[in-house]
């Protein structure tokens, strides 16, 4: 593959973060800290359909840990990736170029952030979506379930809009009915804390 291919991903993202409701990262661009100091977060990606050069990313599911000492902008993230265990070669070194922001595009901000890389690890990934529910297992690392706030209109959940939010021009407001993660070294439990919910529209470079 070349060093920089076109690419995009579509499809949805659902993070669980040791925030209490709502984290203000959403809306701070970085200049208010995470309501506890600090971020811990895991996050599941469903790739609905997407593309690296010739390479077909569609169907594959990630999943991804960040860790942030302080304010998002200041940097120093500590970042690792799960990939599903059908990917082959080629679409695993697609989804590390896009996830490590090598490929530039929506994701280039991750190789400024990002300074330790737990690296890429192929594993079992499921993704469901149950109504207004999202679950998304790995096993032994991560089993989450997250469900979206309701807003004032019936039927609708509360959302964030028009920031500059990098990942998803509209968020969806969750918390985290069932939110553990247990791998390298770490044994999170974010129950009840902060949740998103976004379309994932991202492209490069």
């Amino acid at each position: 593959m070349a060093a920089i291919e076109p690419w995009f991903v579509k499809g949805e993202l659902m993070l669980s973060c040791n925030c209490t409701v709502f984290c203000p990262c959403v809306i701070s661009l970085g200049k208010h800290p995470p309501t506890e100091g600090y971020c811990q977060t895991w996050g599941g990606v469903r790739i609905d359909s997407g593309k690296y050069g010739k390479v077909d990313l569609s169907g594959l599911n990630m999943g991804l840990i960040i860790e942030i000492p302080g304010q998002m902008s200041r940097g120093k993230w500590t970042a690792g990736v799960y990939i599903s265990e059908e990917a082959d070669i080629y679409q695993v070194k697609a989804l590390t170029k896009i996830m490590s922001g090598k490929a530039r595009g929506t994701t280039h901000v991750l190789s400024i952030l990002v300074a330790q890389f737990l690296g890429v690890h192929q594993k079992p990934i499921t993704y469901e979506v149950d109504g207004d529910v999202r679950r998304f297992v790995i096993p032994k690392v991560i089993d989450g379930e997250i469900v979206p706030i309701p807003g004032s209109k019936p039927g609708e959940h509360t959302t964030i809009e028009n920031s500059q939010y990098w990942i998803s021009p509209q968020i969806i407001v969750a918390k985290a009915n069932r939110s553990k993660f247990r791998a390298f070294g770490r044994n999170w439990d974010f129950q009840g804390r902060s949740a998103e919910i976004c379309a994932l529209d991202w492209k490069g470079p």
